[in-house]
């Protein structure tokens, strides 16, 4: 019988070092996909996400864009089926923590990011730059002398108010706005139909989000939110991203950390106007929105 060569026990750690080596370069490693929800701004601010990322990594990165709402897109990062997501922080602490969001953001933003940490291991990146708070529109005709909610329910009058399912089912929508004692006759309205109901009288108020693209014409008049504090949650738009994703591709936090602090309001309202007023595609605004941050 042929004896075994032996080898030195270096040389054995060595042999089998190479080859776990060689297999984890061989796996395949697991694609970065981004996720939103099926509205405007979710849509933009996904593939914002998604070229910025093709661009800093230098690979493909999966789109996974109209998904739903809150709770279809916080099941899918939990399934690691998106690993990247827009969310606001005020939905966060209502849709998902369901608890009260404060109206001050810096307290809205810890309390969310803690809790993600701790029952998800999610993380809440630093916010991009805008609040998306729901606001309350009137006709700007007629309404010269009427600047704030206060001011609108000391007025002999039943507001007629257009809002969407979603508001009227939110812990932080309706129930919160009837602080204000307004006189309300609350109708549901499709979202997109908000602002076509009020130009032609359906409705003579609106609830919709402070970064509508509508607000960009000067036919439309927000009324303050002046209550001390305000009644309507804090809104800060950031991004949703699995800590395991973030620890398996190096490149991804810096490469997001570029987007923190690049929006404001008025360039969000700017970018869904695009799309919903002026009908551009998605992607060339996402485009010319990173070219314009010099982030391409």
């Amino acid at each position: 019988m042929l004896a075994m060569p032996r080898y030195p026990v270096a040389v054995l750690l060595c042999a089998a070092l190479l080859a776990l080596s060689l297999a984890a370069c061989s796996a395949p490693k697991r694609p970065v996909v981004v996720g939103s929800k099926d509205e405007t701004e979710q849509m933009l601010l996904g593939e914002i996400v998604a070229q910025h990322l093709e661009h800093r990594l230098g690979h493909p990165v999966e789109r996974r864009t109209g998904l739903g709402g809150t709770a279809v897109l916080y099941q899918s990062i939990l399934s690691s089926e998106v690993g990247i997501y827009p969310e606001y922080t005020g939905l966060i602490a209502a849709e998902i923590l369901k608890e009260p969001a404060d109206p001050k953001p810096q307290i809205v933003l810890a309390r969310v990011r803690g809790e993600m940490d701790r029952i998800a291991q999610i993380e809440v990146l630093d916010p991009l730059g805008f609040d998306n708070r729901s606001v309350m529109v009137v006709k700007a005709a007629g309404a010269e002398k009427l600047s704030t909610l206060t001011e609108a329910a000391r007025l002999d009058k039943r507001w007629k108010l257009g809002i969407t399912y979603d508001f009227q089912s939110r812990s932080d929508g309706l129930q919160e706005l009837a602080l204000y004692h307004l006189s309300l006759a609350p109708r549901i309205v499709d979202r997109k139909q908000l602002f076509s109901e009020l130009e032609k009288g359906g409705v003579d108020m609106i609830a919709t989000r402070a970064t509508d693209g509508h607000l960009m014409s000067p036919d439309w008049k927000v009324l303050a939110d002046d209550r001390d504090p305000n009644v309507f949650s804090s809104y800060e738009a950031c991004l949703l991203v699995r800590k395991d994703l973030l620890a398996a591709e190096p490149g991804l936090r810096p490469a997001l950390a570029e987007l923190s602090g690049k929006f404001t309001s008025e360039i969000m309202r700017k970018l869904n106007a695009e799309v919903d007023v002026e009908h551009r595609p998605v992607a060339a605004v996402a485009t010319d929105f990173l070219t314009q941050a010099g982030l391409r």
